[in-house]
């Protein structure tokens, strides 16, 4: 068998019958029919004239059949998920940078990016899901006045291990977002990797409710769990207020998030207790933004389960790092030891540094993109002799735990004087009546930046900007100390639930 075949992955581990997929009040997909659906989607793409390295979009809700879709197409195609949550104007730019070979969207839909297809002559297909079908389960059939392809598609059949088989962009905060294309090879080393440091048993179900045209979602969501023959639970995407009601139909032994949506789900978790203790969890995950020390401390706590915290990447096909499962060392405030490609932390010079020594993230291995596409200068400057250079700013302590110290572009420069937002951010964290923070850099006349905090407060709970300064100046120096504080009702966050500190003064409308 293939180590780097998709298609052959999705069946190595499982048994035809054992489940894997569901979803609230849906009959359940067994891994055969799985496999089967992949068959069929690859076969209907590639007599409809696509093939192999061919790019299809799909613009598809949250649930099992945008996860069946991305896994069937990621099979034989370039899968390119996107924001469902996009406009016509986001569609097209997307659409015509990846020189999209066709559309996927539910049947009746009513994206714009229907529309924009029909303009940029992408050639549509509507996914068809019958009345009573398991979950997950489809059928593709073109519409009327979309663009056609004559002819069997150039190269048919399955991915080969060096054929690009899924494309997402970079978030794109600082500049124009750059395309990543990542392989058949990327796909599979990646849920490998995943699987093996979460330990994933065919017994074993997780309860996605992360984003599903998002790097985190589909690999540890959903490629890496089914790669080892267990099941996923497609939840239509996060909600606070029915996560405790989709864990009690699911039964769940794990669950991944980023860290706004545990803080959303530990706010909730009080009332909760009985349905935590019917499904106790082997473990949780947080990865794609860090998270405070208290807050995994408060989770474990309730939870019972360890949390296990990941970093992750789309450049790396997901995850980097991971904080191991007990028995081994979590050690909280860093994200953990290698658990994939290689890592190491990277001089300014371009030497590799000590244990102790801060510099650049960076990772090598085979789960990491080959290089942006049509990007040169980019690519001169991601990779440096053989590493990609991560853009974050970390330490690697004697026993290889990595800690993260601050994006190097996200690090506030205040009149010379470096700040790390994520140093303030935990010690906000630390006061009695903050629930959730978010330190950033805002514009300053004559400093350049200064320091600019947005604050969610418990609920019950008052506190002034006054006070928070006095309690983060009793902690850190001075000019660490955020000269503003704006209260809010919640975090403002990006399309995937990360916290965005690149343009946030800008979006609050500060300076």
């Amino acid at each position: 068998m293939s180590q780097d075949s998709l298609f052959e992955m999705l069946s190595q581990q499982s048994q035809p019958d054992t489940p894997a997929l569901r979803a609230p009040g849906r009959p359940t997909l067994s891994h055969g029919a799985l496999r089967q659906l992949a068959a069929d989607t690859v076969s209907r793409l590639n007599h409809l004239g696509i093939g192999r390295n061919d790019r299809v979009a799909l613009v598809l809700n949250n649930g099992p059949e945008m996860a069946a879709c991305f896994l069937a197409c990621a099979c034989g195609v370039a899968s390119a998920p996107l924001n469902p949550a996009y406009r016509a104007e986001e569609f097209e730019f997307y659409l015509g940078d990846l020189q999209a070979k066709a559309l996927i969207v539910e049947r009746g839909s009513a994206s714009p990016a229907v529309a924009v297809a029909l303009k940029l002559g992408v050639r549509i297909l509507e996914l068809v899901v019958e009345d009573g079908a398991p979950a997950g389960s489809f059928t593709l059939h073109e519409t009327e006045g979309g663009a056609r392809t004559e002819g069997p598609a150039a190269q048919a059949g399955y991915a080969q291990p060096d054929d690009v088989s899924m494309v997402l962009h970079t978030s794109g905060t600082t500049s124009r977002p750059k395309i990543v294309p990542l392989s058949q090879r990327n796909l599979c080393a990646s849920a490998r990797n995943i699987r093996q440091s979460l330990q994933f048993q065919p017994s074993d179900c997780g309860l996605n409710i992360m984003p599903l045209f998002h790097i985190h979602g589909l690999i540890a969501g959903v490629l890496a769990p089914l790669s080892a023959g267990s099941q996923v639970f497609c939840t239509p995407g996060f909600n606070a207020l029915k996560f405790f009601g989709w864990m009690d139909e699911a039964a769940p032994s794990w669950y991944t998030a980023v860290p706004t949506m545990h803080q959303a789900i530990l706010s909730r978790a009080s009332k909760n207790q009985e349905v935590i203790a019917r499904h106790p969890l082997r473990f949780m995950r947080s990865s794609s933004s860090s998270m405070p020390p208290q807050v995994i401390a408060e989770l474990e706590q309730v939870f019972g389960a360890p949390l296990i915290e990941a970093y992750g990447m789309t450049e790396a096909t997901h995850q980097m790092c991971s904080n191991p499962l007990p028995p081994a060392v979590r050690k909280p405030g860093t994200v953990g030891l290698a658990a994939g490609p290689e890592v190491a932390i990277m001089g300014a010079g371009g030497a590799l540094l000590a244990a102790g020594e801060t510099g650049e993230i960076v990772i090598r291995g085979a789960n990491v993109t080959a290089g942006y596409e049509s990007n040169p200068s980019a690519n001169a400057e991601a990779f440096s002799q053989g590493w990609f250079r991560t853009g974050d700013q970390g330490v690697m302590d004697a026993e290889g735990y990595v800690s993260i110290t601050g994006r190097l572009k996200e690090i506030i420069n205040r009149g010379g004087e470096k700040i790390s937002p994520r140093e303030v951010d935990e010690v906000l964290m630390d006061h009695a009546a903050v629930a959730q923070v978010v330190c950033f850099g805002m514009p300053h006349a004559k400093l350049g930046e200064e320091v600019a905090a947005v604050v969610v407060l418990r609920e019950g709970q008052a506190a002034s900007e006054r006070e928070l300064q006095d309690f983060v100046a009793l902690r850190l120096a001075d000019f660490k100390v955020p000269r503003k504080i704006l209260f809010m009702d919640e975090i403002p966050k990006g399309a995937t639930g990360k916290l965005q500190r690149i343009g946030l003064a800008q979006k609050l409308g500060l300076g």
